[in-house]
């Protein structure tokens, strides 16, 4: 799978997207059910970060064999990577610590599985081009349309557009212009906003806080006005 995905403008139905999901699918089939999507004509895009901290990882991951549903790679999904390939007690420890329990009760041969499927997943996806179109990653990208586009990113480029919070956070200058509208998910925000060309659409959901939650987008072409969230709580776990 190359590190950027290309896909067409949707002009059959309507693109959504969801943050980070981490386990949470009550809580999406409620929101997919709320907004009546239509898997014949509507997609559904994941800024990662589907495993980990909820209360089923597994049934999210589920959603990968579905053909109206495209992620990108979260930094939770590269820590179950990370412990397939180097399985010490040190780094099993970090993942469990980071809500990858759940996985206790898999054998190494599955998790090998779910791990080369989750290696397939592109750090960026693109959509549309133009006017209509959008991106999304994990984390962030300082650069422009025609850098994402190149693909062949450094590694402490992929690093930050899995882990990186500098933007978010404030720890580094505003980027300059050039890349279109970009959802990103990795740092829970109380509420969805747009700052930089980049929109924040984790709510939280999956951590064990009052106010977690989980967000789903309509992506709509033109006006900021036309993109439309609803929440809905998420039930955290308590590890």
């Amino acid at each position: 799978m190359p590190q950027v995905e290309r896909l067409p403008a949707n002009v059959a139905g309507r693109d959504f997207i969801v943050g980070d999901i981490h386990g949470c699918t009550e809580a999406l089939h409620e929101l997919l059910c709320r907004v009546a999507f239509d898997t014949r004509f509507d997609r559904l895009f994941s800024v990662g970060d589907l495993i980990d901290r909820g209360p089923d990882s597994g049934g999210a991951l589920t959603l990968l064999d579905c053909p109206w549903f495209h992620a990108v790679r979260g930094n939770h999904e590269e820590m179950l990577r990370t412990v397939v390939s180097d399985p010490s007690a040190r780094h099993w420890e970090w993942w469990v610590a980071n809500g990858g329990a759940w996985a206790r009760g898999c054998d190494m041969t599955e998790l090998r599985q779910v791990s080369d499927r989750l290696g397939e997943l592109p750090l960026a996806i693109v959509v549309g081009d133009g006017a209509e179109r959008f991106n999304l990653m994990h984390a962030e990208f300082f650069g422009t349309d025609a850098e994402l586009d190149e693909g062949d990113f450094e590694p402490y480029v992929a690093m930050r557009m899995l882990w990186g919070r500098d933007l978010v956070s404030g720890k580094s200058v505003p980027p300059r212009e050039g890349l279109s509208l970009t959802y990103v998910g990795h740092t829970p925000v109380r509420s969805p906003f747009c700052a930089f060309s980049r929109h924040y659409i984790d709510t939280g959901a999956g951590h064990a806080t009052r106010d977690a939650r989980l967000t789903l987008i309509q992506h709509g072409v033109g006006e900021a006005a036309s993109v439309r969230t609803w929440t809905e709580s998420a039930p955290a776990l308590t590890l």
